[in-house]
């Protein structure tokens, strides 16, 4: 991946469309006037990611609370994003697939990792206006903490009121 592509904080968002693990489309623009979380995980069906799409399940209400909206993304496609959801018991948390084009989405945010067709693991937060407010990039085998994401989240909440 070439780092200096990638989206910085105070860039405005790609705005994009992406069908959700239950064939819905997802459009980020639609959700101007709240913040969301953008949860890139390389692979659907791994450890690492599974835990981090529960994570974002388990703190929907909090998220709701935030004014926030979380997603987790990757370059499955929507019928395996949608078996993998009941797998994991994922009921409020939408998991898009950037199956087609193969990872554009990833790799408008400079996150998509050409060598081998999956995105970063990463967390991009885009404000109620559509602009990148955060970005952590971690590495592949590593939980995303999502007690730092909620407290980053918290700390935008004091700056706005």
């Amino acid at each position: 991946m070439d780092k200096t592509r990638c989206i910085q904080a105070g860039d405005a968002a790609a705005d994009f469309v992406l069908k959700d693990h239950t064939n819905k489309a997802f459009t980020l623009s639609a959700h101007t006037g709240k913040r969301v979380l953008l949860s890139f995980h390389p692979l659907a069906w791994t450890s690492v990611c599974a835990q981090q799409m529960q994570s974002l399940e388990k703190n929907y209400e909090i998220f709701t609370q935030l004014n926030t909206v979380a997603v987790g993304i990757s370059v499955d496609s929507v019928p395996s994003k949608n078996s993998w959801a009941k797998s994991l018991q994922i009921k409020n948390t939408p998991l898009l697939s950037d199956f087609w084009p193969h990872g554009k989405v990833a790799e408008s945010f400079g996150v998509f990792r050409n060598n081998e067709g999956i995105s970063e693991r990463a967390h991009v937060i885009v404000n109620e206006e559509g602009v990148i407010e955060y970005v952590q990039i971690y590495e592949l085998s590593e939980l995303p903490d999502i007690a730092e994401i909620i407290a980053v989240l918290k700390t935008m909440e004091h700056i706005e009121a």
